[in-house]
């Protein structure tokens, strides 16, 4: 599974619960993108969560 680079960000296990109370186990998986990332004055790649990106925590490579 691909986590974000940036924040940390990975899947996340719980419970789904139907209306008759029955649990299942289930994941979330985050919104992670590979991108072009520039850091240090270079490109990277690097895996990073679509809050980061929204929020500008690192700099897209054009």
């Amino acid at each position: 599974m691909a986590k974000c680079d940036i924040c940390g960000k990975g899947v996340q296990f719980g419970h789904n619960v139907s209306h008759s109370n029955r649990k299942t186990n289930t994941l979330w998986k985050p919104n992670v993108k590979k991108i072009r990332v520039i850091e240090e004055k270079q490109v990277v790649r690097k895996h990073v969560c679509t809050r980061c990106i929204r929020s500008g925590k690192v700099q897209k490579a054009v």
